[in-house]
């Protein structure tokens, strides 16, 4: 298993977008080693940034504590 990174830069995660058929998404962020699915593109993007972005404040949380 592939290391979590802990940056707090968002460009830093990738986010790759796998279509499968007529309406089955895949999400992936390598750097978090977290997939999740949906049936739109935007929306799989969308959950995926959020997922970043509340890593993200973790990991600021964790510093500031």
């Amino acid at each position: 298993m592939s290391e979590i990174s802990r940056s707090t830069n968002k460009w830093d995660y990738e986010i790759l977008i796998r279509k499968r058929g007529e309406s089955e998404y895949a999400s992936y962020c390598p750097q978090l080693n977290y997939m999740l699915m949906g049936t739109e593109h935007a929306e799989v993007e969308m959950k995926m940034e959020e997922y970043i972005h509340t890593h993200i404040k973790e990991i600021q949380n964790n510093e500031n504590s």
